[in-house]
């Protein structure tokens, strides 16, 4: 097993996530990938970007939540353990995917997160996603 592919959501119960990925990678001798999926930005037909000021802030956003995960990367690294960090927007689960195959990972490790009726309705059941449609094994962790 030479990659993990970690779906790294930003939420603090979220490292035990790392954790995991952590002893396998050092059974393993295996590189760590931190990959957190930034929402897209929204395109609507007919509609323009908005203010700078909204795009301003939300690439200040993405800019924050890159350095948490090289952060994240970088906590690895100081352990012994070859990690990289990547931030991508996008559909969740179809990039989960796509970038888990262009990293050749062996193994994709995921959150189970006990979400509300209305989450799961509004946003998809993530893991259940993944699931059906991944042809990499997984790790689901509960971290509730």
């Amino acid at each position: 097993m030479k990659n993990i592919f970690v779906a790294f959501d930003l939420e603090e119960k979220s490292k035990l996530l790392l954790s995991h990925a952590k002893q396998l990678a050092e059974k393993f001798g295996s590189k760590i990938w931190v990959v957190h999926i930034a929402a897209p930005n929204p395109d609507f037909v007919g509609f323009d970007i908005g203010p700078q000021y909204i795009r301003d802030t939300r690439a200040d956003e993405l800019r924050a939540e890159h350095r948490y995960l090289q952060e994240m990367a970088a906590g690895l690294e100081a352990e012994g353990i070859a990690a990289e960090a990547l931030l991508i927007q996008g559909p969740t689960v179809e990039m989960i995917l796509e970038e888990a195959q262009k990293l050749n990972a062996d193994l994709i490790v995921a959150g189970l997160h006990d979400r509300g009726f209305l989450h799961k309705a509004l946003f998809g059941d993530t893991v259940k996603q993944l699931l059906k449609k991944s042809k990499t094994p997984l790790l689901i962790v509960p971290v509730d």
